[in-house]
């Protein structure tokens, strides 16, 4: 499949608008010309610098569905979804997650319950990429487990005092704002916990250590600590005691973009495959004259472009304002697994230059293997599916 079948496969759902295919031809010439040629060494840095994302703030790139009012483009849950899968396909999983974590997993927490004062303190920033965002949800003994949560923050006098860890959490190192979720109610397995903003270099925050990874080289990723960490009473994003429902209100958004950005990564793979069997010389051919490659191949091809239609239409639905739980937890149980299988029959067919790291391939099944333990792990999100199945 060329990236033209993808891009026509794509316009001709009736959903897509020129809008949308304005979007991926901008990210695909940013992608291009700033990712493709820096990417390698991005993830030697362990990082992605922050000035691409100021240039991806000033293309309009990291605010598709916010205000216009603060610089967003007022767009739909279809461009979030279109900007996952083009980031996807970039195969520098590290970067996508890099800016999908800011644009889709941790701003949408103020988007949805920020006050006036503070969309307008932190906003303008967020989406011209002056100031990167994190969200600090998971901790190592609660990763979808979220009742299981141990930070906590008390009131004290006129501000909020923090203690507790957050593992795992993408753009940790190098952040400027995080959204971090803590218990507010009664110790142990609840879910009573809150939202709260808290700024890099607030006395008592620090990060602890950033963690080095099996894929996702070039996302930051870090244990944070809050040892008494004090903030005001204002930091206090949306209702008290209500974070867990705020959690699992944008955790809809972050699981279809993640299906997304799996499906990019495994459409990409595919034509670098293609490109390397009808190639390859073997037993007197190409590989591509195999039978057993050719159709495996093509049944890849066509699991993907189920899956992405899936995608699309659950983000279209979304978009209508209509209940979509069920569809969300099967979109990042099968994009998960999906993208994984994928990985494995390309690299199984690069041959040897599969498993050599300067071969894109391998570092595309690396970055790939995350995909069905983050945002979800494939086997709680078939449980969330199984809990709306109704029964025979």
């Amino acid at each position: 499949m060329s990236a033209a079948d993808n891009t026509m496969s794509q316009a001709a759902w009736p959903y897509v608008t020129e809008e949308h295919e304005m979007l991926r031809r901008t990210l695909r010439r940013f992608i291009a010309e700033r990712v493709l040629p820096n990417g390698d060494a991005w993830e030697e840095a362990g990082m992605v610098p922050r000035e691409i994302l100021r240039e991806m703030g000033e293309l309009g790139l990291l605010g598709v569905r916010y205000a216009a009012q603060y610089g967003g483009s007022e767009m739909d849950t279809l461009a979030t979804a279109l900007l996952a899968e083009e980031l996807g396909r970039s195969s520098y999983g590290g970067y996508a997650v890099t800016v999908l974590v800011h644009t889709d997993m941790a701003s949408p927490h103020l988007h949805h319950a920020g006050t006036p004062a503070q969309l307008e303190k932190y906003m303008p920033d967020i989406i011209a990429g002056r100031r990167v965002a994190a969200v600090a949800m998971t901790e190592a003994d609660a990763g979808s487990d979220l009742a299981g949560m141990r930070t906590t923050a008390r009131r004290d006098g006129n501000e909020w005092v923090l203690n507790g860890a957050k593992m795992f959490i993408t753009n940790g190192v190098h952040g400027d704002i995080y959204f971090v979720a803590a218990k507010t109610g009664e110790p142990g397995r609840n879910r009573q916990m809150s939202m709260f903003i808290v700024e890099k270099g607030t006395p008592g925050f620090s990060v602890a250590r950033p963690l080095k990874k099996h894929g996702w080289l070039s996302s930051d990723t870090a244990e944070l600590h809050f040892n008494d960490c004090r903030i005001p009473l204002d930091n206090l994003l949306g209702e008290e005691h209500r974070g867990f429902y705020a959690l699992m209100k944008n955790l809809q958004n972050e699981r279809i973009v993640l299906g997304a950005q799996s499906m990019g990564e495994a459409a990409r793979a595919i034509e670098l495959a293609l490109e390397w069997v009808t190639q390859r010389q073997a037993f007197g051919g190409p590989l591509w004259d195999k039978q057993t490659i050719r159709q495996r191949l093509a049944m890849r091809s066509a699991q993907v472009e189920a899956c992405r239609a899936l995608i699309f239409n659950t983000a279209w639905r979304d978009a209508q304002g209509q209940q979509v739980t069920k569809e969300v937890s099967m979109i990042k149980a099968l994009a998960g697994t999906l993208v994984n299988e994928v990985m494995y029959d390309c690299l199984q067919f690069h041959g040897g230059m599969g498993y050599i790291r300067e071969s894109a391939i391998e570092r595309m099944a690396r970055d790939a293997r995350v995909q069905s333990i983050g945002g979800g792990a494939t086997e709680v999100m078939l449980e969330e599916v199984a809990k709306r199945m109704t029964p025979v």
